[in-house]
This record gives C-alpha cells, sequence and structure tokens, in this order.
C-alpha cells in the first residue's frame, strides 16, 4: 500500500445531503449534477447514495456511459445536449434526454429522426451569454420542438451567473427574463442551481438542479456546508513522511520561498500537486496534524508539502495528516488558495487512493 494519501468519501453524508436538500424545495424534483466524476467524488461509488433523486446529470456521453453500466433504467440528462450530429445515435442507444441550446441541434435531431425521448429540456439564454438560445428566439424553437413525434413534455430551462452574490442585480433580471420570455409557453421550469436554491425560493419551480451541495460544500463564500445543514462527502488525507530540524535562516522546498526565521521543526507530508493539492498553496495555509493546525511553509511539490510542526515537539513520522475534511473545511482552503471549492474536490488526481464509508454498510472500504 503505497504513499497513504487517500480519499475518504462518506456516502451516508452524501444521502444525508439529498434529504436535506429535498426538504430545502419539497415541492421540487431533485436533479443530481454528478458529472466530472461527481465532482471528484467518484460517480460509480456514489450512484448508490443518489438513489432517492429523481434524475442524474452528465456533462459528456462517456459520464453517461458509465451510469448506464450500472443502472439500466435512472433518466439522465445530457446538460451540453450533442455537440455533433454523430451523437445523437449514442443519445438513442444511452436512451439519454438532452438540452437542446442551439439551432444546430434543432437541425441535427430533426434529420437524425428525432430526440429519441418523450420529453425535452430547451435552455434559455437569460442573461449568462454562456448556453442557450437569446430570448426572441424561444417562441420559435419551443413550437418547433412540441412539433415533434413522440414529444409530450418540454422542460424550459436556464442558468444563474451570479446566484451565489444574493444582491447582484442580474439575478432578478434573468428571473424577470426568463419569465417574461415563458410567459404562455407550455413546460415545466428548472431554473435553480445550488447557490439559488439557497437565495431564491422562487426559482425553485418544478425542478432543481443540484450540485456542490450534495457534496457538503457551501457553494456561498464565508459559509461553509456545515453551516448549511450539509455534511461533507470526501476527506483528503495523508502521513509525515519525514520530520526535519531546521536552523534560523534557511530555506525549505523550491525556490527558496520559505525562509525560517528561527530553528523549526519541519514535516514532510507524502502529497503534492500530483495528487491535486494545488502548487501554488501559500504559506501558513492550515493543515492539520495529529488533529492540530499546523501551517504550510514552503512551495507545494509534485509528490510532497513540508509544514511547520513547532508547536508539534512530539510529531513524527507517520502522524495522520488531513488537508482538507473534518475540522478543516474545504471551502476554507478554497479561499486560502484563491479558488472555489468546486476545483480542489475535482482536481484530486487517481493515484491517490479512494476509500468509501458505505452507503449500505456504514464501514470503510478500498
Amino acid at each position: 500500500m503505497s504513499r497513504n494519501t487517500v480519499a475518504t468519501i462518506d456516502l451516508p453524508a452524501l444521502a444525508h445531503n439529498v434529504g436535506r436538500i429535498r426538504a430545502m424545495a419539497p415541492n421540487s424534483q431533485l436533479m443530481a449534477v454528478v458529472k466530472a466524476d461527481a465532482y471528484g467524488h467518484g460517480l460509480e461509488r456514489c450512484l448508490p447514495a443518489l438513489s432517492a433523486v429523481d434524475m442524474l446529470a452528465v456533462a459528456t456521453l462517456n459520464e453517461a456511459r458509465s451510469i448506464r453500466a450500472l443502472n439500466s433504467n435512472v433518466p439522465i440528462l445530457l446538460l451540453e445536449g450533442i455537440i455533433e450530429a454523430d451523437e445523437l445515435a449514442a443519445v438513442h442507444e444511452l436512451k439519454l434526454e438532452q438540452v437542446v441550446h442551439q439551432k444546430e441541434q434543432l437541425e441535427w435531431i430533426e434529420t437524425g429522426g428525432g430526440p429519441g425521448q418523450v420529453r425535452v429540456w430547451l435552455k434559455i439564454d437569460s442573461g449568462m451569454h454562456r448556453l442557450g438560445f437569446a430570448l426572441d428566439e424561444i417562441a420559435q424553437a419551443h413550437a418547433r420542438i412540441a412539433q415533434w413525434s413522440g414529444v409530450n413534455d418540454i422542460v424550459l430551462m436556464s442558468h444563474f451567473a451570479c446566484a451565489d452574490q444574493a444582491e447582484h442585480a442580474l439575478n432578478v433580471r434573468q428571473l424577470q427574463a426568463f419569465d417574461a420570455t415563458v410567459a404562455g409557453l407550455r413546460g415545466a421550469h428548472c431554473l435553480a442551481n445550488s447557490a439559488a436554491l439557497l437565495h431564491f425560493p422562487e426559482s425553485h419551480r418544478q425542478w432543481m438542479r443540484a450540485g456542490l451541495m450534495l457534496y457538503g460544500i457551501s457553494p456561498l463564500a464565508n459559509q461553509t456546508g456545515a453551516d448549511l445543514g450539509l455534511k461533507p462527502v470526501m476527506r483528503l488525507d495523508s502521513k509525515l513522511i519525514a520530520v526535519n530540524e531546521i536552523g534560523a535562516g534557511e530555506s525549505i522546498g523550491y525556490g527558496a520561498r520559505y525562509m525560517a526565521e528561527r530553528a523549526m521543526r519541519v514535516g514532510v507530508i507524502a502529497i503534492g500537486y500530483g495528487d491535486g493539492y494545488p502548487r501554488n498553496m501559500p504559506d501558513g495555509t492550515p493543515i492539520l496534524v495529529n488533529d492540530r493546525i499546523a501551517p504550510l511553509a514552503g512551495c507545494v511539490s509534485m509528490d510532497m508539502t513540508t509544514v511547520d510542526l513547532s508547536d508539534q515537539p512530539d510529531a513524527h513520522i507517520g502522524d495522520p495528516v488531513t488537508l482538507w475534511g473534518g475540522a478543516l473545511p474545504v471551502e476554507t482552503i478554497a479561499e486560502r488558495v484563491g479558488t472555489i471549492p468546486y476545483e480542489l474536490v475535482c482536481r484530486v488526481t487517481r493515484r491517490v487512493r479512494y476509500e468509501e464509508i458505505s452507503y449500505l454498510r456504514n464501514s470503510p472500504r478500498s
């Protein structure tokens, strides 16, 4: 067993979060977003804990194939739809529902014999300006889809650009633009992502899309998942592989970034950017060693990270280290490095060993 660098995935916590999210919008159906390998948590291992959701959502056909190999019946939405005409055959084969957001997709589907599902998701660009039909194109696109043979349900959807900023004026403008555009059009609505689920109850509608919150992480600045009643699903741990005595004035690590102002003990942890722990983590980033905070000291390298153990004179090789999880929320680490927690959990590499706390047995397994 190499390196003892482990990402532990707590599946009972994931199931708890599903229940918590449902309680926030009890009248909405829940779509669980599991793209990017379930936000880095492992799609295959997470599926049993998501059995209570109404639908799964993915970004790629390969993600959908992975789900279909494990579950032949669960509804799956392809969030970006097909990106070329040839992909329609795979959509039919995998029995996927698809988002339509461009006129080219309409043409490919019509030429290819229809969507293959009774429900189509029509995406509206209400102001984010990434994907979606322009507001003045929606009525025509809706009418066109309504004529497709076998289609009896159209879901009207959009995406907020600034839902994590409750006071941002664009949120209200997008909601008003959406409502004005779809007035009189048949179909359920799907607007709320995780942040909108928290900030805008008026956006809950018939469908909600939960991504980050499923994994026990807050989409809002200055709050953790625990503050929202969620349980973190991922914990990233390693161990000390060396403890060194460094003299005053000596430097630590690549680039000699960290200079010791005094004689100090320095621990070396078996994790680095090759495992997904970012190279640009700043000095002072909190790390738990023996469940006590110790500050990062020196540049993160590919395989190792150094930490100041001056306050832990008894720390030694083999002692446990937590990079995030438990008492050290991933939101805190993301803020330190100037990124978002989405990126941290998604970037953990597959040379890290994954273990799970089983949804069924509540016991760890590899």
